[in-house]
């Protein structure tokens, strides 16, 4: 059985992926669980399946498979609304958005699944099972050391009424099970190409439990066939399951339940870790939290995503989402699998970071600073103005934005919380720097005005030429006694807009510990 027509001299054109699908008619899900919190390889899904769908001018669907009552939370399905929120990703139908598909939350289309399972076993494509899972367990067992598939082996395929009415006396509990073709299944991967299962290994697999629930294996179909969506995008994890998917579409149209074009698949590259393997939801990195908490901004780690797996162009790594959608190619994925590299992420990021306009990054910066508590809820108007003016000083320095904490802090603190860095004290405010430090404050204190022209040129004045001493020695006692750090923002700016008042009480509230470092 060809459930889905193999396509000779596969091209990478649109009109291999679209097939008899017009542009226009294209329509792609984002379909997670609302378990835990959103992993990157989720929102590298979401990303491609976006792209796709803004690629033709098609559909973006957004749905929540949320029939695993013990799993799914409320909690979870509002995170993922959040992210798909933040990260600019509009979905066309789905929660929030409405749409003629509806409802997309699957809890809320349970009748929907009991009605296709009822036609479906009424029809003959599915049956019940009585097995157990002991005696199930028992025949794998025996399968495997025969040295054959340990599928199941159909053994309540075609049972009469006689043993069924014998099953349901013993008090057994039946699961519904789709009856797989006795053919072999083949379909064109976008991304992977041609693709066969004969009928050795595709086994008749359960749709139903027998406390009624339904299962992945029915509803994720169903709610494709009904909703319409002509193409799948989806894990390279879930491929294993696609042949059993592409019977069950094939039954729907035949019963008349779905009509239209039976999806395409593409299956997404794993993204991995560490030692080439899957990247772990439990990963620290895996979880998108770590780049919120970090201060990755939206635009660099959605470049960064969709570079796993996929590029715009051999010499540009460097692109917007709108970009993306643009040049968006399914068939230009590579099917090999993606490593997770967090430098390189940080890396894309930090350049996002320095082409954003000032007053925009100093605004992303806020919400950063006030969980630091560097800066108040809601921030003073004097802080803002104070938060704008640094920023250029620190935008060539970040990779992402909760490096400012470190390198701002010393601007925001109160006088009686600011600290000095105990291991740059002791490498550098040593008993040499005493003189340094009183040079500095001499000079600084006789400044009739308080720039950073005339600051430098007092400073390099007193410490370079009056005590013939490198830069890196003069102004290293500075740096530590007013920011607390050896690694700081520009001093000579740092100090204009920290403030003559603030700087010459910080310099003389570092000279005891030149004299602390003399009696050590």
């Amino acid at each position: 059985m060809r459930v889905i027509p193999v396509t000779d001299g596969v091209d990478s054109s649109d009109a291999f992926v679209l097939g008899d699908v017009a542009a226009k008619d294209v329509r792609v899900r984002f379909c997670p669980s609302p378990t835990g919190n959103p992993h990157v390889g989720l929102v590298r899904s979401a990303l491609y399946n976006w792209a796709f769908a803004r690629h033709f001018g098609g559909t973006f669907v957004f749905r929540i498979e949320d029939t695993d009552a013990e799993r799914d939370t409320e909690e979870s399905y509002e995170a993922l609304l959040a992210t798909l929120r933040w990260l600019g990703l509009d979905w066309d139908e789905g929660p929030e958005a409405g749409g003629e598909y509806g409802p997309y939350r699957q809890s809320e289309r349970r009748e929907i699944y009991a009605d296709v399972a009822t036609k479906l076993r009424e029809a003959g494509k599915a049956y019940r099972c009585y097995c157990s899972a002991a005696e199930l367990e028992e025949r794998r067992d025996a399968a495997r050391a025969a040295g054959k598939p340990s599928g199941y082996d159909g053994k309540c395929r075609d049972l009469t009424d006689e043993q069924v009415a014998a099953y349901e006396a013993e008090g057994r509990e039946a699961v519904l099970r789709m009856r797989t073709p006795d053919e072999t299944v083949t379909f064109t991967d976008l991304v992977r190409g041609e693709i066969s299962v004969d009928e050795h290994n595709l086994f008749d697999y359960v749709l139903v439990r027998a406390n009624g629930h339904p299962l992945y294996t029915l509803v994720n179909p169903v709610d494709d066939a009904l909703m319409g969506i002509t193409h799948v995008l989806r894990g390279e994890d879930l491929l294993s399951s696609t042949p059993r998917q592409l019977v069950l579409h094939e039954a729907l149209r035949e019963l008349g339940i779905a009509s239209g074009p039976i999806p395409r698949f593409g299956h997404l590259p794993l993204v991995t870790g560490e030692g080439g393997k899957k990247l772990s939801k439990r990963a620290p990195e895996s979880s998108l939290q770590l780049y919120l908490d970090r201060g990755f901004l939206r635009e660099g780690l959605l470049n960064y995503l969709a570079l796993l797996g996929w590029s715009i162009g051999e010499d540009q790594e460097v692109f917007s989402i709108d970009e993306m959608a643009e040049a968006f190619d399914i068939t230009r994925v590579n099917a090999a699998a993606a490593r997770f590299d967090l430098k390189k992420a940080e890396a894309i990021n930090g350049i996002w970071v320095r082409n954003l306009d000032v007053n925009d990054l100093s605004e992303r910066m806020v919400p950063i600073l006030q969980e630091s508590g560097l800066l108040a809820h809601p921030p003073t108007p004097e802080s803002v103005e104070l938060l704008r003016a640094a920023t250029p000083l620190v935008q060539e320095r970040m990779g992402v934005l909760d490096e400012s904490v470190g390198m701002l802090a010393f601007l925001f603190v109160d006088d009686d919380a600011f600290t000095l860095d105990e291991g740059d004290v002791a490498k550098v405010l040593k008993p040499d720097a005493k003189p340094v430090l009183e040079a500095a404050q001499s000079a600084l204190e006789a400044l009739d005005e308080w720039t950073t022209e005339t600051i430098e040129e007092a400073l390099r004045v007193a410490l370079v030429d009056g005590l013939e001493l490198k830069p890196r020695l003069a102004f290293g006692p500075v740096r530590v006694a007013v920011t607390g750090r050896r690694v700081s923002p520009p001093l000579f700016e740092s100090l204009e807009l920290l403030g003559r008042e603030k700087t010459l009480a910080r310099i003389e509230a570092a000279l005891p510990r030149t004299e602390a470092s003399t009696q050590t």
